[in-house]
């Protein structure tokens, strides 16, 4: 997680070659964290938002036991409007549904071209609005969406942008970012109400060790201590040299830690791309000292004293990757 509890108790064996470590993005999911921690009513399985809400729950739930980024991240606060209704066009599956947008509310919509799905007996589904769901009932089929899966689903004319607030490590036994249970995201939450809607991106990285002694590589304390450099590494690029939600004793604890790791690997540069040839505009980040980008193609050295140096990268220095399976 975010906090030192996460740092490893352990150093790995002393690295008998110098390392550069090269990482790019395997797997990449939103989760629409106030869902979780906002809406505190135990999920109905009888119900299609209830089910969603599960589902979303046992997939953050897997997550706690896996070493993984997170980013918390910050998008203007959208909702359906309920009272408004939707509407159908005069040809085809064609929905035009009304949004109310930002702390003002101000009028704005999407149309969604709908596909039949398999097993539905309807020809065209019961919409039912909800402030944050909509639901699609076909007859033998309900199906549910939240207004930002809309977003990403269909195509729209609202440009908004992802406001990276907090960096961390999903890994925790207690699972305490999937109970709503962090403080520090608890915090960014609060602050966020009203405003902007709160999101948890996380990320699997894939990362390659370039080092002429390759048994070095091996071992699950090596999968630890690359999350836990790439987060130190994040938190200083999107934070800055004093990030906020992280303590004084946490943040002097990570410094130590990047020191050792640094030493024990010999580690003399990490690369991070945050960019895929998927990502949507949900993925255009930036945060108050970075400009908005949908790549992030960043390389980073380290200093004495857990001092981390970065510079960006220009996107076609490298190609995309790609994460479709």
């Amino acid at each position: 997680m975010g906090g030192q509890d996460n740092l490893e108790a352990a150093l790995p064996p002393r690295s008998s070659a110098p390392q550069r470590w090269d990482a790019s993005v395997a797997e990449s999911r939103f989760y629409w964290y106030d869902l979780l921690v906002n809406d505190p009513l135990v999920p109905d399985f009888r119900d299609p938002i209830g089910r969603y809400q599960r589902r979303m729950q046992f997939a953050l739930d897997a997550t706690m036991e896996k070493q993984l980024l997170f980013f918390v991240v910050a998008r203007p606060r959208i909702r359906f409007d309920s009272k408004k209704g939707t509407s159908w066009g005069f040809f085809g599956l064609k929905l035009n549904v009304p949004l109310l947008v930002g702390a003002e509310n101000r009028k704005e919509s999407i149309t969604m071209e709908l596909e039949v799905p398999f097993e539905a007996t309807f020809k065209k589904p019961v919409v039912t609005l909800h402030d944050k769901y909509i639901t699609l009932n076909w007859g033998a089929l309900t199906e549910c969406f939240s207004i930002h899966d809309l977003l990403q689903r269909f195509p729209h004319d609202l440009k908004h942008e992802s406001i990276v607030q907090y960096v961390g490590i999903t890994r925790d036994p207690q699972a305490k970012l999937a109970k709503g249970r962090y403080p520090a995201v608890n915090r960014i939450v609060e602050e966020n109400e009203n405003t902007y809607d709160t999101f948890l991106l996380v990320k699997r990285m894939d990362v390659k060790v370039q080092t002429s002694a390759p048994e070095d590589v091996l071992g699950e304390a090596s999968a630890r201590s690359q999350v836990e450099l790439m987060q130190a590494a994040l938190i200083r690029y999107f934070g800055g040299e004093k990030p906020a939600h992280y303590g004084l004793i946490e943040q002097n604890n990570r410094r130590d830690h990047v020191a050792q790791l640094v030493e024990a690997y010999q580690l003399v540069g990490l690369t991070i791309d945050l960019g895929f040839k998927e990502a949507d505009s949900f993925h255009d980040l930036k945060s108050l000292g970075v400009p908005v980008s949908r790549r992030h193609l960043v390389d980073f050295t380290f200093g004495p004293g857990g001092e981390i140096k970065f510079s960006r990268l220009a996107d076609n220095d490298r190609p995309l990757v790609s994460i479709e399976v």
